[in-house]
């Protein structure tokens, strides 16, 4: 699995963030950070919701 960001949409409502923590990161400034680009399997379920709830479709997963 990789993830992948349009930094052109994201808006950094962090969403992503409050879905895996330990994927995505948001500083103060509302810059996001992807902390694992190719995330283990047990963390598709929250990477997947972190996809779907993104208010701006900024994020997605391929594989």
């Amino acid at each position: 699995m990789e993830i992948k960001v349009d930094f052109d949409l994201c808006q950094g409502h962090a969403v992503c963030t409050g879905e895996v923590p330990e994927v995505f990161e948001v500083d103060d400034n509302g810059f996001l950070t992807i902390l694992q680009d190719h995330p283990p399997e047990g963390l598709r379920e929250k990477v997947e919701l972190a996809v779907k709830y993104c208010p701006t479709g900024a994020i997605s997963v391929d594989g």
